[in-house]
């Protein structure tokens, strides 16, 4: 299982998902990556729990788990599981590469990092274009309002 590609950043990005508008990953899902056990990921983290304050890492409430059931099909036997999951932030998966030693652990961890931080990049250039919109909208309706004064 050690010996599985590095995923590709597309599908990493999958499975980061909006939770209390953060964007987070899931333990089952960075246990996959990491061909670790979920059980495993999460005894880690309890063994160094200082090193994730609730900005980095945080339990979903019973209902933030439902509302994951809900939206995605593709959780399988895990939606079952009597644990709720751990959900970690990009600061969160950070720290995960300080715990969590293996080769797997280290590439994986560089790779999400880099979709953390090209997602990051695409909301701040949406920003800009959004601004340009606005600012031709604006110019739009000052022009509209010349063409009435001219005409009435």
């Amino acid at each position: 299982m050690n010996n599985l590609p590095i995923p590709k950043e597309e599908s990493i990005s999958s499975l980061i998902h909006i939770i209390r508008g953060e964007k987070v990953m899931l333990d089952f899902d960075l246990a996959t990556l990491y061909s670790a056990e979920t059980r495993t990921l999460k005894q880690a983290v309890k063994r160094n729990i200082k090193r994730f304050p609730e900005d980095f890492m945080f339990v979903l409430s019973a209902s933030e788990w439902k509302e994951v059931i809900t939206n995605c099909d593709n959780l399988g036997a895990i939606k079952f599981s009597p644990s709720r999951p751990f959900a970690f932030t990009e600061q969160g998966v950070a720290m995960l590469s300080s715990i969590l030693n293996s080769e797997r652990a280290i590439s994986v961890n560089i790779q999400i990092i880099r979709v953390f931080t090209r997602m990051r990049t695409m909301i701040e250039s949406h920003k800009d274009i959004l601004k340009k919109l606005e600012m031709l909208e604006k110019k739009d309706i000052e022009l509209d309002e010349k063409v009435t004064l001219i005409f009435c």
